[in-house]
């Protein structure tokens, strides 16, 4: 797991999601103390946030995307 350093900004997605996917087996798997614990919830709900804004822009320019492509049919029509 990354040392927790980066900030969301740095983290490309598929690392924010990596490391995502051990803090909640980490948190599933228990045996941590409840500060361990609950610093890897605050580290898991801003690699969520990193996922979040990752996925919103990744959607965001599939809809420009298809609006442009929609709006050159109809200039051809």
């Amino acid at each position: 797991m990354a040392s927790g350093t980066e900030t969301g900004a740095a983290l490309g997605y598929e690392e924010a999601r990596d490391e995502l996917i051990e803090v909640v087996r980490r948190l599933e798997a228990g045996g941590t103390t409840l500060e361990e614990s609950l610093a890897l919830w605050e580290r898991g709900e801003e690699l969520a946030k990193v996922c979040r804004n990752w996925l919103e822009g990744a959607r965001a320019r599939l809809d420009a995307s298809l609006a442009a492509e929609r709006g050159a049919e109809e200039a051809e029509d």
